[in-house]
């Protein structure tokens, strides 16, 4: 199109949303305010309109749904399968590609979208600007992990008991480290950190191995206890620990991750 054709309908798309949409400095154009908010529509349409057409195109050429997960290393491995598990049990095929990274680092690539969806234990930090949107899965509460030998004599004076035994913690800045130790805190608990890992698979094998006890999940402790051989001391109460899919759009439209989002609240965040 030529300049004055876009011109005209740049004025004509003005007069119907009734705002202006640039600002002129010298020679060039700025967008205004509102520019900016149509601006951010139009791209979600488009790219919606990618998507379906994408979509459509996969179905009939017989294609597997591609869905690009990025699951933050703080989740259990057995949260992360039942929160995955719904996609796989859908009638059309999908194929998926798992990305295990930091937080900031995942929602970095679903920024530039290269994911289509982040599973994690925290919300969008208010300092990180990106266009994404928390929709929440669901809780658990936590409880207190270890092997047997560590773990029986504990159970009767829980959790005081806790004061002196062997820990194996998250490393600093993940959310269950902070609440658990605002947790010890409260109750004048003071454990012995043995080992830090960011990364929770880590800490169950070291934890198998009877190096300490650990925190997880009640909401897996039956597949925690089996897995691992480890016994439930107890429950932390008042700490709960919530889950979030984190994607580009504000409606959930992929068909793969509308069925993580409702299984989770359906089957496994259920009360």
């Amino acid at each position: 199109m030529s300049q004055p054709a876009v011109s005209a309908q740049i004025r004509k798309l003005e007069r119907a949303l009734g705002h202006s949409l640039f600002d002129r400095t010298g020679r060039s154009l700025t967008l205004t305010p509102e520019g900016r908010v149509v601006l951010d529509y139009a791209d979600e349409i488009f790219s919606l309109g990618r998507e379906l057409s994408d979509t459509l195109k996969g179905r009939l050429e017989g294609r597997p749904l591609r869905l690009v997960v990025g699951v933050t290393d703080s989740i259990p491995k057995i949260i992360i399968y039942h929160l995955l598990q719904p996609a796989f049990d859908m009638e059309d095929p999908v194929r998926f590609v798992v990305r295990e990274d930091r937080h900031d680092h995942l929602l970095g690539q679903l920024a530039t979208h290269e994911l289509d969806l982040v599973l994690s234990d925290m919300p969008i930090p208010p300092h990180i600007s990106v266009q994404a949107y928390n929709h929440v899965l669901g809780e658990s509460e936590i409880g207190i992990f270890g092997r047997e030998d560590l773990a029986a004599p504990l159970i009767d004076n829980f959790p005081d008991s806790l004061d002196g035994a062997p820990f194996l913690l998250h490393t600093d800045g993940y959310p269950l480290r902070r609440s658990l130790d605002d947790w010890f805190a409260a109750r004048r608990i003071q454990p012995v950190p043995v080992a830090e890992f960011a990364d929770s698979a880590l800490i169950r094998v070291f934890a198998e191995a009877g190096q300490g006890l650990f925190a997880a999940p009640s909401l897996i402790a039956d597949e925690i206890c089996e897995k691992f051989g480890v016994l439930l001391i107890g429950t932390a109460s008042g700490i709960r620990e919530r889950y979030y899919a984190i994607t580009g759009e504000r409606r959930i439209k992929h068909p793969a991750v509308a069925a993580i989002s409702e299984g989770a609240r359906a089957k496994l965040f259920t009360p």
